[in-house]
């Protein structure tokens, strides 16, 4: 049974504090390579369950010794944690969200995150309990939406790029509620992206996060109602890091072994087309 890791701000400032006074190498420090980095020691990653940490457990299992990397996972349900983690140390990297919402969290909580390679894409999807198609959708139904930026936005752009609302021009991917020029009679419902597929017997409709969609076994390609396109998609899966950090060589292992053949077809075999391989050229 896995279990899901729920980090405070406090125990990870704290931890954060004993690695800054451990994790520093001299030239006393026999294990310490690479400007400061023990690379004997395990790259400990923050990753959310579905599909990352299954992910990176095929890593782990089938590639990493062979690699000479020692990996370690640790699960978070939450799109916040795992960010103040890499950037107080308490973590070396994690894998559970695409550059825009990366982006979106450095400007406004002053972190200073890098990606250091796209793995996969999980295609945002409509999905409902109570209608079987979009031309069931009326006015006066109401839709639940992520309510942090990036995923609203793109969450409102599915909705309008299918008819079911009109948009300000040019709002693109920050696209916010208020940006709606016309609802159509619908309501909408904002809610933590993790919450969503909770408020399915709630609400009319919900977009919900391809990785929150399979933890809640629904089946992207298959349940949704609409299901976003993959081609020249922005929302690709990145691994992170702390700036700096880019260069440890256990994080160049981890990218590498992620955009391998093998992990290429264990994401195709076992996701069915609700999460893609994006490392195209990248793939060595």
């Amino acid at each position: 049974m896995r279990t899901s890791i729920k980090i405070t701000a406090a125990a990870a400032a704290t931890t954060a504090l004993a690695l800054g006074l451990t994790a520093c190498g001299t030239d006393s420090d026999p294990s310490s390579k690479s400007g400061g980095t023990d690379t004997s020691k395990a790259l400990v990653v923050a990753a959310s369950p579905t599909p990352h940490a299954d992910i990176l457990g095929f890593v782990k299992k089938n590639l990493a010794d062979k690699a000479g990397l020692k990996l370690e996972i640790k699960e978070f349900t939450d799109y916040v944690l795992p960010n103040t983690a890499t950037e107080t140390g308490q973590v070396d990297a994690n894998f559970f969200q695409h550059q825009p919402y990366l982006d979106d969290f450095n400007k406004k909580n002053d972190t200073h995150l890098v990606s250091v390679g796209t793995v996969h894409l999980e295609p945002l999807g409509l999905y409902s309990k109570k209608v079987k198609g979009l031309d069931s959708i009326k006015a006066g139904q109401t839709i639940a939406v992520p309510n942090d930026t990036t995923n609203e936005g793109r969450a409102l752009q599915l909705l309008a790029e299918n008819g079911l609302i009109t948009l300000k021009d040019g709002v693109g991917t920050s696209a916010k509620l208020s940006d709606i020029t016309d609802k159509k009679g619908l309501k909408f419902k904002e809610l933590e992206a993790a919450t969503v597929p909770r408020a399915l017997n709630d609400v009319d409709a919900a977009v919900i996060n391809g990785n929150y969609a399979i933890e809640a076994d629904l089946k992207p390609a298959k349940d949704a109602l609409v299901l976003e396109k993959a081609d020249g998609n922005p929302y690709a899966n990145i691994v992170a890091v702390k700036k700096g950090d880019e260069k440890d060589p256990r994080v160049q292992k981890l990218v590498k072994l992620l955009h391998s053949d093998e992990v290429e077809k264990f994401i195709e075999d076992t996701y069915q087309g609700s999460v893609v391989p994006a490392f195209g050229d990248a793939k060595s």
